[in-house]
């Protein structure tokens, strides 16, 4: 059944995200890339609102916070679950470890799609 919510969350995250991405780029037009940028920012937001809601008064369950957190936010945007991670590790009081995941997921992401990218070209 978990598997099912998360496919399912995945595919109403996925088509959120086309869906508000391209009204965006629509308002906003230009180079930037404003649509992912306020996707990526809005899933960081409602994450954190359904992990403090959670945390604070149980309102979800195991399943409902797959179906959401995994499958919605996931196929929304990881971005709100790599930041969250990163949250948890600073609250933690693992600043180098979140340091090291911000810069390796970020600057080595970076690196690995720049390497892709002349590997397809070069195929």
């Amino acid at each position: 059944m978990q598997l099912i919510a998360i496919g399912v969350g995945g595919a109403i995250g996925a088509l959120a995200r086309y869906l508000l991405g391209g009204a965006v780029h629509r308002l906003v037009p230009g180079f930037f890339p404003y649509g992912t940028f306020v996707v990526n920012l809005l899933g960081c937001v409602v994450f954190g609102v359904i992990v403090g809601l959670a945390e604070s008064r149980f309102v979800i369950g195991p399943l409902g916070r797959a179906f959401v957190l995994i499958g919605v936010l996931g196929g929304f945007t990881t971005f709100s679950s790599f930041t969250y991670e990163t949250f948890e590790l600073v609250r933690s009081g693992q600043i180098w470890p979140a340091a090291i995941n911000v810069v390796g997921q970020v600057g080595l992401g970076f690196i690995g799609l720049w390497a892709g990218f002349g590997l397809g070209r070069a195929a």
